[in-house]
């Protein structure tokens, strides 16, 4: 259903996943990696917003580069240039708008772990994002500008999670409507961080993965339209 494109991004080309609706076209989104990188997985989520009817984009951040090993996996994320990212990221949103088979004004972000908080970071940093999906989002070295974002925030998190607490959960979303931002963010019983991911069997929670993506595409859906 998809395959790789290249598109302008920081003055130069940055790959990315590009799946496109049977239907010819649809809203866009932006799908952002977990700390592997580009992995199957993530093509896998961008194949099935196609199927949705959604024009998906998953840039590639680390420009070639995945793991499968949490060790690797850690340093490819704190070596992560947050500025480029963003900048990648910006040049992902742009590519989608300017695509013909892209409906609307605005496209919608999503992420996991890593990818979650940038989600949330680019939205900060770009007007054109109308809807963003935080999953489970957590980066040290980034921090959104909340004053920024015009988008509404859906959040998905897990209570056993040991990287993004229940609390670090709950003061995004205390944070989030202090500066007056609309934002539905839940907290999963019993669920481990990346539990929305199919190919790890030993967090994956396939109740939770399912109601999740039917709220996300609904919420993409009423906001995106």
């Amino acid at each position: 259903m998809g395959a790789m494109v290249e598109f302008a991004a920081n003055g130069r080309t940055t790959g990315g996943y590009l799946a496109t609706p049977a239907s010819g076209a649809g809203p866009g989104v932006v799908v952002i990696q977990e700390w592997w990188g580009l992995v199957p997985h993530v093509k896998d989520v961008a194949d099935r917003f196609a199927g949705e009817g959604f024009v998906a984009l998953a840039p590639d951040l680390y420009h070639g580069r995945s793991t499968t090993s949490p060790d690797e996996a850690g340093k490819l994320m704190m070596a992560l240039e947050i500025d480029r990212a963003e900048r990648d990221l910006r040049g992902a949103i742009d590519f989608l708008l300017a695509r013909d088979d892209v409906a609307g004004t605005r496209v919608g972000t999503v992420g996991f772990c890593m990818g979650g908080q940038l989600s949330l970071f680019a939205a900060c940093a770009n007007a054109a994002v109308g809807a963003c999906v935080d999953f489970y989002g957590i980066h040290p070295n980034v921090a959104p500008d909340l004053a920024g974002l015009e988008a509404p925030v859906l959040g998905f998190f897990a209570e056993r999670d040991g990287f993004v607490t229940p609390e670090a959960a709950r003061k995004l979303e205390a944070d989030l409507r202090a500066a007056g931002k609309e934002v539905d963010i839940t907290i999963f019983d019993g669920a481990d961080h990346a539990f929305f991911n199919d190919s790890r069997p030993d967090v994956y929670h396939a109740g939770y993965a399912a109601e999740c993506w039917t709220r996300m595409v609904a919420f993409y859906r009423r906001h995106l339209a």
